[in-house]
């Protein structure tokens, strides 16, 4: 996880506690998030009307439309996400607010005492401790992001959801979920339940296939009736079943955005969550441009790297890892203004750095790769900056930091329009903590 400031150092070392409780950081089941949620009394069973997200790119951003729009609504939002980026407290809000440190603790400290020390992942027990706050705090809906996959993720214990939401999935975790999209789909479609209606992102054939030979096995209604049309820089029309939506540009930058947005608008319309009967267009256009999303095309404002900035260019940091997010970057990139772009990345082991490069390669003049810092199993730099000369790119760098791979980049190239940061959330996590 990426470090954490000194003042959060008891969340910091129940954490640390907690993380010990077994020995694979991953293990997906549900017995034993089942056997603590029976010790702490089922909370899960006590939560508002829950809409559940899986899927492989998108479920951030979507989740951050489907949050606005309620709130632009009038209605009280909780969320729930991970990983967090600098604090471990992004993974908890209530009613709008993230939880606060006390809160947290208190929490974390209760259900390490449910437990009683026996067997269970990280993820287990710290989302135990997320669905206590949930169903002790009043709001009109939750918002469940899933950790890994959907069949058997920790957050797959609901009974009876208000909607299901799978954004697009493509290949991502393959050790854990599969190496084929249709696998994939298979553990993402999980979290379909009997009777719910499952809202559907637009998605590849065989993940769509997959998913709706789970839905007819189950019962599980489909809803997938919208298309985005006409994309300009200020809007888009959306075509939800009959209905024909003007609607602005979305907060979030990209193309892929408008398929997110479009995605929570469905599934507002959907879900029919007690007091937003409607959802007229005024609302979700307020929404819409109220969405906030960190490390998802976000331009950065401040910070050191900021100061080492040249006239006229802008600092870019995304933590897309995966081949769909790398193509989501590079048709970004092409509807960008002429201009010379220049990449810093870093990216965990377990990611094919060639296959997320490839993509951009055609966008990007020079390329600087660095180990991610801290204790995470990640590339190092001369892996990276091989990936880069793979793909095309001639200029291509191994730096030992940020600061590092800043200045060779410039050295070469000294009046970039752009630079990107890019390749991991953990990566991410690390440039917000001194940018934001």
């Amino acid at each position: 996880m990426p470090k954490q400031t000194s003042n959060l150092a008891k969340s910091d070392a129940i954490i640390a506690r907690l993380g010990q409780l077994h020995p694979k950081v991953i293990d997906l089941s549900l017995g034993r998030i089942t056997r603590l949620l029976e010790k702490l009394g089922n909370p899960h069973l006590s939560l508002p009307p829950v809409i559940h997200l899986a899927g492989t790119n998108g479920k951030g951003s979507t989740q951050a439309y489907l949050r606005a729009i309620y709130e632009a609504a009038g209605l009280r939002v909780h969320c729930s996400t991970s990983p967090h980026l600098v604090r471990f407290h992004e993974r908890i809000t209530l009613a709008g607010q993230q939880i606060s440190e006390q809160a947290l603790c208190d929490l974390l400290e209760e259900v390490e005492t449910a437990n009683g020390g026996d067997s269970i992942t990280f993820f287990e027990i710290t989302q135990a401790a997320a669905f206590l706050a949930y169903a002790r705090i009043p709001a009109d809906v939750l918002i469940l992001e899933t950790g890994l996959g959907g069949r058997v993720d920790a957050s797959n214990v609901l009974k009876n959801p208000a909607a299901t939401v799978i954004t697009p999935i493509s290949l991502d975790h393959q050790g854990f979920l599969g190496d084929t999209i249709a696998k994939i789909a298979f553990e993402k479609a999980g979290i379909m339940k009997p009777g719910v209606v499952s809202i559907l992102a637009p998605q590849p054939l065989e993940a769509f296939d997959t998913l709706i030979r789970h839905a007819n096995t189950i019962n599980a209604p489909v809803f997938n009736d919208f298309e985005v049309h006409d994309e300009t820089p200020s809007g888009f029309t959306l075509r939800i079943e009959n209905e024909i939506l003007d609607l602005p540009r979305p907060a979030l930058a990209g193309h892929h955005q408008y398929i997110n947005a479009a995605t929570a608008i469905a599934a507002v319309r959907q879900a029919n969550i007690p007091g937003c009967d409607g959802m007229d267009r005024d609302v979700l256009a307020n929404g819409l441009r109220a969405a906030s999303w960190p490390a998802r095309l976000q331009r950065l404002e401040q910070g050191p790297l900021i100061d080492a900035l040249p006239k006229d260019c802008t600092l870019i940091l995304d933590g897309g890892h995966n081949i769909a997010a790398s193509e989501a970057i590079a048709e970004w990139l092409s509807q960008q203004p002429d201009g010379e772009t220049l990449a810093i990345v870093g990216m965990l082991d377990n990611r094919d750095p060639v296959a997320f490069l490839k993509p951009l390669a055609p966008h990007i003049s020079a390329v600087a790769g660095i180990k991610i810092p801290g204790d995470h199993e990640a590339h190092d730099a001369t892996t990276l900056q091989n990936a880069g000369k793979t793909c095309g790119i001639a200029q291509s760098h191994a730096c030992s930091d940020l600061e590092q791979a800043m200045a060779v980049l410039l050295k070469e190239n000294p009046t970039p329009s752009r630079i990107l940061i890019l390749g991991s959330l953990y990566l991410a996590g690390v440039v917000l903590e001194n940018h934001s």
